[in-house]
Parts: structure tokens; C-alpha cells; sequence
């Protein structure tokens, strides 16, 4: 029993604004700000003085960069272990916009609490980290279930690219807003005849409130719009509910055994998005530790300024990266679409694996990232929801979607991470994106006289 009119412009245009609440997460917490303030404190005291790059967790040391990479893979380990839970709860309920709610509040206090991240207690500072890891990708498993139930399979790709266009440009918004802050009113203490000071009123982990705020509050609109019911329940049996997810789960992998198109689609998307997905998770730190930035405390504003210079391209270019992919697949297609894409990835790869060493080597770097991130990601979700079968139990399939790219991404962060560890540097395991995008471009070959591409 569906409920939803599809093609509402009311109902996409709310569905599409949550991209626009979310996204600041990937962007100030995971790709821009956080990055640069987690370096910057784990590598300098107080005083500003460098302290290297060797940070003890857990007892262990190890290089701040690669402790970064695992905590994020932790995090995502756990979205896959309790997805499938909640899946389940929520197909039992035939409500999911509750899931999509808990994990868009949870995500954003998280977020938060990022304000008391600090060196000294480096575990318990990375606890928020994880939490709002959870809740941002556990929230896109309910809001991405909802396109084929909000649009029919020729709009998809319109709509999907919609959705990541207005969240690229609402999360530069907010970023700008936190940069002026940090700019133009940064707090900044020094001491006057023996005395402590203090000057302007903004720090940078006030950007960390700020994204929570955000994040919750524009998510209203959607949460206000989107119907509380999508379906009737699937299952109305209570025995058992905690494990339906899993039995649900093993139900799709059943059925994508005997779809040909969508099993091959899933095995290229498995390894192309690994590696877009860990370019995200470490682009800024590899400039960081990897761009000739010069030296001292001059150097060292140069380098965040110009990072964050770099994401801002990555975030213009990437809104209209969105369209034009979403453009170039009405005139050849989907699959030729991605490869394109696909393409573009691996020149960026071996570019910046032999090249770039310089700040303006790494612009360029940027603005073609920018260019074909958004669309790959906008592509692969509408291309994913057209190869589905007819059903109603779009949670679960998408469930099986995030899981299939949350292994790939916990193994993406992993490698390179490991690769980083015995190599000492970040440059080497550039090589292992190559061999994942070359995997995908490959795995999508078979696809390209699929009839509903």
C-alpha cells in the first residue's frame, strides 16, 4: 500500500532539503574544519610549540593522521552491525521517518560535543566522533529509501542530484559563516604585564555547536512534511523483531543473487565508492602532511586557509558536477555516465600520486574532485533505485545498499591507513584507490546494454 503521491514537488522539495541540513557534517566535521583543528591539537601544546606527529592511543603510538582513518572504520563497523537491527524495527513499525529522526538528533548533539574534543583525553574525545558518525550515515539509510517511493524512475536522477546540489550549497553556507568567525572575531589569548587576555569571542570548536544547530534545525521542514507512515507494516509478528533486519537482509541478498543487473551494479559500486568515500575521509590530512606548505606558524595559516580555500572549490564545482552528470546521463545513459566519472577518479589519483606537491598542484586537485564527487554520488543512488525490483520493502534494500558501502568504506580507510602506518607517509596509499576505481570501471562494463540504465 503506498501512500506517498509520487512526484509531489512538495514532498521532494522537503526530501531533498534534508541534504541541505545533513550535509554539514561531511563537510565542517569530516572534510573541513575538524580535520584541521584534530591535526593542529594533537600536533602542537598549548604554547603552539610542534610536537610531531606520534600520538599515543590506547596506549599504542601512532601516527595522528592514521588514528583518524581507524576511528572512522570503527564507526562505520558499528552503522553496519545495527543497521540491520533497526531496519527491521522500523519495517515491523512502517515508520521510518521516527529512525530517520533518531539518528538526525543523535548526529547533531554529537556533533556537539565535538566542542570538548582535546589531546589529553584522546579516547573519550573521539566518543562524539563515533556518535555522530552514527547518526549521519544511519539517518541516510532511512532518507535514501524514500526516492523511489517520492519519484518515478525518470526523475530519479533529477531529484537525487537535487538533493546533493542543495546540500553542497547549504553546507558552504554554514562553512563561510564559521570561517568569518574563525577569521574575521577569532579568540585569541596572550598575556599584558604578567596578565592573561583575551581578544574577539569565537573559537573554532564553536563551528562544532553551530553544525548541530543546523543540522537539527533545518531538519524540520522535512521531518514536518514527510509522511510518518510510508506502508502498511510488512510484519505484524513482535516475536523476534530485534533479528528481522538480518533475516530481511539475507531476503534482498537472495533476491539480488537473481538480479543480474542490480548484483553487478552493487560489486563495481562496492569498490568505485570505496575509494571515493576514503578521498573524502583523508583529503584534507593528505594535504596537510603531504603539500609543501613551508615552515613555521605563518605556514602553518597558510595551510589551513588554503585547505579550506580548496574545500569551498570542491563545494561549488560539486553542486554543478551534480547537474551536469545528472545532464549527461539522459544522453548516454547511467552506466556510461559513471565510468566517465569513474575516469576523471583515476586521473586524480595518479595525478596527485606524481605530481602534486604544491599548493595551487593541489587546486587543481580540488576543483576536479569537486567536479565528479557530487555526480558519482548522485548517479549511484538514482541508478541503485532504478535497478530495484517492484517492491515495497525499500528500507531494506537500501539497508543492503549502506552496508555494501560501509564495507567498502571500512575497508578503504583501513588499507590506506595501514599503508600510512609502514610507509610513513600518505603519498603510497594513493596506489590502492587506483586498483579500487579501475576495479569498479571494469565491474561496470557489463552493464552497458542494461535496458533500464
Amino acid at each position: 500500500m503506498q501512500l506517498i503521491e509520487k512526484d509531489n514537488p512538495k514532498i521532494i522539495k522537503a526530501w531533498t532539503f534534508y541534504d541541505w541540513a545533513n550535509s554539514v557534517f561531511p563537510l565542517v566535521i569530516t572534510s573541513a574544519i575538524f580535520p584541521n583543528y584534530y591535526d593542529y591539537i594533537t600536533t602542537h601544546n598549548e604554547a603552539k610549540e610542534f610536537l610531531g606527529h606520534t600520538v599515543s592511543f590506547l596506549g599504542v603510538e601512532f601516527e595522528n593522521q592514521n588514528i583518524y582513518s581507524f576511528v572512522y572504520a570503527f564507526a562505520l563497523s558499528i552503522v553496519v552491525l545495527i543497521t540491520p537491527l533497526l531496519s527491521g524495527i522500523a519495517d515491523y513499525l512502517g515508520n521510518k521517518k521516527r529512525f530517520l529522526q533518531f539518528f538526525c538528533y543523535l548526529g547533531a548533539l554529537s556533533c556537539m560535543g565535538l566542542y570538548f574534543f582535546n589531546r589529553e583525553h584522546l579516547e573519550l574525545s573521539f566518543i562524539p566522533f563515533i556518535t555522530a558518525t552514527i547518526g549521519f550515515w544511519g539517518s541516510l539509510v532511512y532518507y535514501n529509501s524514500y526516492l523511489p517511493e517520492i519519484a518515478s524512475p525518470e526523475h530519479q536522477d533529477k531529484v537525487s542530484a537535487k538533493g546533493f546540489a542543495l546540500g553542497y550549497f547549504g553546507s558552504s553556507l554554514l562553512l563561510i559563516v564559521c570561517l568569518i568567525g574563525i577569521m574575521v572575531f577569532k579568540y585569541e589569548e596572550h598575556e599584558v604585564n604578567g596578565v592573561i587576555v583575551t581578544s574577539g569571542f569565537f573559537k573554532v570548536k564553536y563551528s562544532f555547536l553551530l553544525v548541530g544547530l543546523w543540522w537539527i534545525g533545518f531538519a524540520q521542514y522535512t521531518f514536518r512534511v514527510l509522511p510518518s507512515k510510508t506502508h502498511t507494516n510488512i510484519d505484524s509478528d513482535k516475536n523476534g523483531i530485534l533479528y528481522k533486519g538480518f533475516k530481511e537482509l539475507k531476503g534482498v541478498w537472495l533476491q539480488v543473487k537473481h538480479l543480474p543487473v542490480l548484483k553487478k551494479f552493487l560489486s563495481a559500486y562496492f569498490f568505485y565508492n570505496m575509494g571515493v568515500q576514503t578521498i573524502m575521509v583523508v583529503a584534507v590530512l593528505f594535504a596537510r602532511n603531504e603539500i609543501d606548505w613551508g615552515i613555521g606558524e605563518d605556514a602553518e595559516k597558510k595551510k589551513t586557509s588554503a585547505l579550506i580555500v580548496s574545500i569551498l572549490i570542491i563545494q561549488f564545482v560539486g553542486m554543478a558536477g551534480s547537474f551536469l552528470f545528472s545532464w549527461l546521463s539522459t544522453k548516454i545513459g547511467n552506466i556510461k555516465s559513471l565510468m566517465c566519472s569513474i575516469a576523471i577518479w583515476i586521473f586524480i589519483c595518479v595525478y596527485t600520486y606524481t605530481l602534486v606537491h604544491t599548493p595551487m598542484q593541489f587546486y587543481v586537485v580540488a576543483f576536479l574532485v569537486g567536479l565528479v564527487m557530487g555526480g558519482i554520488q548522485a548517479l549511484s543512488r538514482s541508478t541503485y533505485s532504478k535497478f530495484l525490483p517492484e517492491t515495497e520493502d525499500h528500507t531494506s534494500f537500501f539497508s543492503f545498499y549502506d552496508i555494501v558501502e560501509k564495507l567498502g568504506m571500512i575497508l578503504g580507510t583501513v588499507l590506506f591507513g595501514v599503508i600510512s602506518q609502514i610507509t610513513g607517509g600518505m603519498r603510497q596509499s594513493i596506489l590502492s584507490l587506483i586498483v579500487f576505481f579501475v576495479l569498479g570501471i571494469l565491474l561496470l562494463i557489463p552493464l552497458l546494454k542494461s535496458k533500464r540504465d
